[in-house]
C-alpha cells in the first residue's frame, strides 16, 4: 500500500502537471415498459442524490462514502512506472489533493487529470482521476484481483463464480458537472473524458464519455460497449462522439449538473440520461453474447476523470465534480 504525504504530493503535482464479430448483440431506445425497476422509478428530469448535506468544509470521504473505493492518481511517486493508488482505508480517512482530488467550494467532490501523467500499465494510453469499486471495503485478506469477494460477476456466470464473487451484477449512479475539458492537442482526442466505467478482466463492458468541442457550447454524451476481446459499439445518448461534430442543440454545458445511472441486469445493460427538466433517456443493449459471463470475467464500477487526450500542452487538463455517487448490489 502506497503512504503519501499530501503536502509533498501536491508541490510535486503542481510543479509537473497542473497550474492550477462474430458476435451478436441489440441496441435500442429503450422504452418505459422495458426498463428494470430501478430505472422505471426514476424520475423524469429530476437529478439523482440530495446534494443539501455536501459540506464544503469536509473532506471527500466526509460528504461520500469512499470505503468500498479506491483512487487512481496520475502521479509516480515511487518510481515504480504506474500510476499512483490510494487503498479503501486512507481514501476514507479523508485524503484529499489538491489540484487532483479535493472538496469544491459547494462541497462536491472534484477530480482532475492532466493530459500528461502517470498511467496504469504500459497497455493504457491515458492518464486518470478514478474511483475504482472495491467491494472488499478494506478488508485486505481479499484480493482485489479476480472473482473474489472484491468484485461482482454477471447473472449468467457459473454457479461457483457467483458463490465466490462479492455481488451479481448491479448499478452505478452519479450525478455531475464536467467543468473543464482537453483544449489543445489531437483534433481526434481534443474535450473527451470518460466519466463513468465497468471495468472487467481484461475489457470494458460500458465507458461512458462527455466530450466537448473547442468551438462549441455544449458536449455530448455516449458510451461505447466492448465485445469481450473484440471490438467496440457505440451508442449515442445525446450528440455524437464526432471530432467535427456540429454544436448540439440538446447538449450539456460545461458546469451543467447531470446524472447518469447504468445498471445491468440478466446480462442486459442500461444507461439513463437526467437532465434537470428535460425528458430522461435511455439506451439498453443486450450483453449475453458479448463474452462477460465466462469463468475468467470479473466486474467492478469506476467514476471519476479518465482523462482521454494524451497530447497537446502537458498542463491542458479536465475536470468534473460529483455531487452524488452511488453503487448498489
Amino acid at each position: 500500500m502506497l503512504t503519501i504525504r499530501n503536502t509533498i504530493l501536491s508541490r510535486t503535482l503542481i510543479a509537473a502537471t497542473i497550474l492550477l464479430t462474430p458476435c451478436s448483440y441489440s441496441a435500442t431506445d429503450t422504452h418505459q415498459n422495458t426498463l428494470p425497476a430501478s430505472h422505471s422509478a426514476l424520475a423524469e428530469g429530476e437529478l439523482l442524490g440530495d446534494f443539501t448535506k455536501l459540506d464544503p468544509s469536509k473532506k471527500p470521504s466526509e460528504n461520500f462514502d469512499l470505503e468500498d473505493w479506491s483512487l487512481t492518481l496520475p502521479t509516480d511517486l515511487n518510481k515504480d512506472k504506474k500510476a499512483d493508488m490510494i487503498y479503501e482505508k486512507p481514501l476514507s480517512s479523508g485524503f484529499e489533493l489538491k489540484p487532483l482530488f479535493y472538496t469544491a467550494d459547494d462541497g462536491g467532490m472534484v477530480f482532475a487529470c492532466p493530459n500528461v501523467g502517470a498511467k496504469t500499465s504500459n497497455n493504457t494510453k491515458y492518464a486518470r482521476t478514478e474511483l475504482r469499486e472495491m467491494l472488499r471495503r478494506g478488508d485486505t485478506h481479499i484480493k482485489s484481483q479476480g472473482i473474489t469477494g472484491n468484485n461482482w460477476v454477471f447473472s449468467s456466470a457459473h454457479g461457483s463464480d457467483r458463490r465466490n464473487a462479492g455481488a451479481v451484477e448491479g448499478s452505478l449512479e452519479a450525478t455531475l458537472a464536467v467543468n473543464r475539458v482537453s483544449t489543445t492537442g489531437d483534433e481526434k482526442m481534443l474535450g473527451r473524458v470518460i466519466i463513468g466505467q465497468i471495468h472487467a478482466t481484461d475489457d470494458e463492458p460500458i465507458r461512458l464519455y462527455y466530450r466537448k468541442l473547442p468551438n462549441n457550447n455544449k458536449g455530448s454524451v455516449y458510451f461505447a460497449h466492448e465485445i469481450n476481446g473484440g471490438d467496440d459499439v457505440w451508442l449515442d445518448l445525446i450528440g455524437s462522439r464526432s471530432h467535427t461534430l456540429a454544436d448540439p442543440e440538446d447538449g450539456i454545458e460545461l458546469d451543467e449538473k447531470f446524472s447518469y445511472k447504468i445498471t445491468v441486469e440478466n446480462d442486459i445493460l442500461f444507461v439513463t440520461l437526467v437532465r434537470q427538466g428535460k425528458t430522461n433517456i435511455t439506451q439498453s443493449l443486450d450483453m449475453s453474447q458479448s463474452g462477460y459471463n465466462k469463468s475468467n470475467q470479473y466486474m467492478y464500477f469506476k467514476a471519476g476523470v479518465y482523462n482521454q487526450n494524451n497530447s497537446g500542452d502537458p498542463k491542458d487538463y479536465v475536470q468534473a465534480t460529483f455531487y452524488h455517487l452511488d453503487n448498489q448490489h
